[in-house]
């Protein structure tokens, strides 16, 4: 059979034909790129989020819930703690209930929900009030005197390490001796000082070797949770945290 006669038109869309089809791969590959680098963004964010909301946000809720309760309702210490505490397994109750929805045995999966999240924040709390660590303590010292500090406080500190690891505290009691002993004339109203109800209410936190940005941070979610800050700036540049006294 004879050939079909080849045009020049022909020709010339074969040899652009190449050229064109690498051209639009070039352009689905960016496109796919883009869009798997919007996908990680977006996974990234949405898992910075969990961490915050189920891990950060119902401690942080145990300890302004704990602080009100004790500074504006006048409630004991260990009971305004056992407050918070309350909060805190109540929000994540509803965080287990709504990422388990689709169980059928509503009851079942209630038991055993806030059985476990009660578990988990009374496990927090029992450590936070007996144990710190010396990666948070300047010296042994501080060690020692940890159990003299305000429940409140000492669960805030353990609170406070779940986004900041490596705080430390510098300083926790206080007597008129020591500020004699320091050639400084002693503070009748300080808060590290063991006040009435048989606790110190202050710690002081190191900002040095810290960056402004974290130090600022740090001291804006203490202040949220609703602690007095006071930055101590000089040579012993620090956060001073308080646990207000109601009167």
């Amino acid at each position: 059979m004879p050939m079909e006669k080849i045009s020049q038109k022909d020709v010339d869309w074969l040899l652009n034909l190449k050229p064109e089809m690498g051209f639009e791969k070039a352009i689905r590959e960016e496109k796919v790129r883009r869009t798997s680098f919007k996908r990680r963004i977006l996974k990234t964010l949405f898992s910075v989020l969990l961490v915050i909301g189920l891990g950060i946000v119902p401690f942080f809720i145990l300890i302004r819930t704990a602080v009100f309760l004790n500074v504006e309702q006048y409630w004991n210490g260990w009971a305004a703690l056992l407050g918070g505490m309350s909060a805190s397994i109540s929000l994540l109750g509803i965080y287990v209930l709504a990422l388990f929805r689709k169980v059928k045995n509503k009851k079942l999966l209630a038991q055993f929900g806030l059985g476990g999240v009660a578990a988990l924040v009374g496990g927090f709390c029992i450590y936070s009030l007996f144990y710190l660590s010396s990666v948070n303590a300047k010296t042994e010292d501080v060690r020692q005197v940890y159990r003299s500090l305000h429940p409140i406080l000492r669960v805030s500190v353990a609170t406070t390490t779940l986004a900041e690891n490596d705080i430390v505290i510098t300083d926790i009691k206080r007597t008129e001796e020591d500020y004699i002993t320091w050639g400084l004339t002693p503070l009748e109203s300080s808060m590290h000082y063991e006040q009435k109800d048989g606790f110190v209410h202050a710690i002081d936190l190191r900002t040095i070797g810290h960056s402004e940005f974290r130090n600022k941070t740090l001291e804006w979610s203490l202040r949220a949770m609703g602690l007095e800050i006071i930055r101590h700036v000089g040579t012993a540049d620090h956060l001073h945290v308080a646990l207000p006294i109601n009167k």
